[in-house]
């Protein structure tokens, strides 16, 4: 069988956890008592969280039984073991907690596989909303809506005005002006969890800036839906975001449905 083919088998596998995940958290959502507790930097974990991350972890396990698990709820192995990865599954097993206790659906279940330091298969589901997300290099990128049908998604192809960019529905956006002049108008457009890279991805915006804090199970799966649908994510200088590191923190990064150079030169022109 091609590689390209036990990829794509391999990725609707895992669309298939990240759905059972979904069934189990949106169990909890309806039953509304969520055992909300707080991690040290006051950011809340809910029995969805834990609940999807047993189930995604223990059926990654047995699919794949030589591929280590770092997801956000489970403990972070030292470096210098991790540092011998060069393949990895990084879950974040309810990316969105905020939204999840707001009950705005805005939530997902993100799952990626990382090779020598890049994503190179993501699936983000949104269980709320019934669509999932997913890509596979070699393979394209993918939704999935509530029908069960599949279409290959692709970015708008060109930056134009006006600009439509995405921004967090619970984090402020604020220092979006370090990046755009005064003079360049856009629309905002406001969603939660890492929906905001698969509206990039699906050519529903053209741009999502983020220059607060991510960890890298924040943003993986995503990176890949929008890096196979054409896309780019970068930090600002335009490099590439590197997976598996000693500092599992993402430096400042931008979401463009066109290249680094592109998205770049096209704030200076318009500035």
């Amino acid at each position: 069988m091609a590689p390209s083919l036990l990829f794509q088998e391999l990725m609707f596998e895992v669309v298939g956890i990240a759905e059972e995940a979904g069934k189990a958290v949106m169990e909890i959502y309806f039953q509304g008592d969520f055992g909300t507790v707080y991690k040290t930097d006051n950011s809340p974990v809910t029995r969805a969280d834990t609940t999807s991350h047993d189930i995604i972890a223990g059926k990654l396990r047995a699919l794949t039984p030589d591929l280590p698990v770092l997801s956000e709820e489970s403990g972070i192995e030292p470096y210098v073991k991790r540092r011998l990865w060069n393949a990895l599954w990084l879950i974040d097993p309810l990316d969105g907690t905020k939204e999840f206790i707001k009950r705005n659906g805005e939530f997902t279940v993100n799952i990626a596989l990382i090779e020598d330091s890049h994503p190179v298969l993501g699936v983000v589901h949104a269980p709320a909303l019934a669509v999932s997300y997913f890509a596979a290099y070699g393979v394209g990128a993918f939704k999935k809506g509530a029908d069960n049908q599949i279409k290959r998604i692709l970015v708008e192809p060109d930056l134009h005005m006006p600009l439509k960019v995405v921004t967090s529905r619970s984090h402020d956006g604020g220092g979006l002006e370090r990046l755009f002049d005064q003079t360049i108008s856009f629309e905002r457009i406001r969603v939660g969890s890492s929906l905001k890279f698969c509206l990039v991805a699906e050519g529903v915006a053209h741009l999502y800036p983020r220059l607060g804090p991510t960890m890298e199970w924040d943003t993986a799966a995503g990176q890949c839906v929008v890096e196979m649908a054409g896309g780019s994510v970068t930090d600002l200088r335009g490099g590439n975001l590197k997976y598996n590191k000693l500092d599992l923190f993402n430096p400042p990064f931008m979401v463009s449905c066109s290249p680094a150079s592109s998205w770049q030169n096209f704030l200076k022109t318009q500035g």
